[in-house]
């Protein structure tokens, strides 16, 4: 009987202690609004200094818009879904867009294969600390002028895309 009463005391000195543990949070960087619209702002300028017109957008890690910006008379009316796809594409698959499309086109075929991805140059992953915040993906009239614009972009967060999985 005492090692019954013992027993119940030594557990139930230990329940209280499990559940006033407090439960482990990890931190990240997210990307804010103001940070994606300076973004924009520094990528726009770009493209007016070469006189592109096209779209710009930035997602979040999880690929979901933050900030899309359409310029008057953009290249392509498809650049609004383009832009945002390479974003996605980059944000989720933590590498720069053209990567992908490199590896299609020296025989990854499967590749294609991925539903709801644009493996097409333009969108960068944007990287913080060694950590993938987000993506910002452009589309203009040629595929350099997307990655220059996009560059532009990630240049005014100081922010790179060189810690992105290749």
């Amino acid at each position: 009987m005492r090692t019954l009463i013992a027993s119940c005391v030594i557990a139930s000195a230990l329940v209280p202690a499990a559940s006033t543990a407090a439960p482990q949070f990890l931190e990240k960087k997210m990307l804010s609004l103001e940070a994606a619209r300076l973004m924009v702002a520094a990528a726009e300028k770009e493209a007016e200094r070469q006189h592109l017109r096209g779209v710009i957008a930035v997602v979040d890690d999880g690929g979901w818009v933050i900030l899309l910006e359409r310029m008057d008379n953009a290249a392509y009316t498809a650049s609004v879904e383009l832009a945002p796809a390479k974003a996605r594409t980059a944000a989720l698959f933590k590498k720069p867009t053209q990567v992908l499309e490199d590896a299609i086109n020296k025989g990854r075929i499967a590749a294609v294969t991925a539903r709801d991805f644009t493996e097409m140059q333009g969108g960068l992953p944007i990287v913080v600390d060694g950590q993938v915040i987000g993506g910002i993906g452009a589309s203009f009239d040629t595929p350099q002028h997307d990655l220059e614009v996009a560059e532009a972009g990630l240049a005014a967060l100081g922010a790179d895309h060189a810690g992105a999985k290749r």
